[in-house]
């Protein structure tokens, strides 16, 4: 368990600017580099399976967590692949709270 997965996403009421730089570079270093930051607005990653029915029980277990943790990233579904997007909508950037969900949807 990863030190970020162990914590919990805190909701954002905006009125933050979102991360830029290196405060991005440092939180995706606790991820392991395992999800790309693109354009210093949101991170994304894919992950592959066997077959859809893998996908979607993977996508099923997303949001779950997603509404448990009251944080809902945008996933794409297809045949053996599942992409996700995080980003704190309220914000149009990135917050601590991403990489959080982040680490929690690599745990699954």
């Amino acid at each position: 368990m990863s030190e970020l997965s162990k914590r919990e996403c805190i909701p954002c009421k905006g009125g933050i600017p979102p991360l830029k730089g290196n405060p991005l570079t440092t939180l995706q270093k606790k991820l392991g580099n395992r999800w790309k930051i693109v354009h210093e607005h949101h991170l994304e990653k894919e992950f592959e399976f066997k077959n859809f029915k893998e996908a979607l029980a993977f996508t099923n277990k997303v949001g779950n967590l997603a509404e448990e943790q009251a944080h809902h990233p945008d996933i794409y579904l297809s045949w053996g692949l599942v992409r996700i997007a995080v980003w704190t909508h309220k914000i149009d950037g990135l917050t601590e709270s991403d990489f959080i969900l982040a680490a929690k949807i690599d745990e699954l």
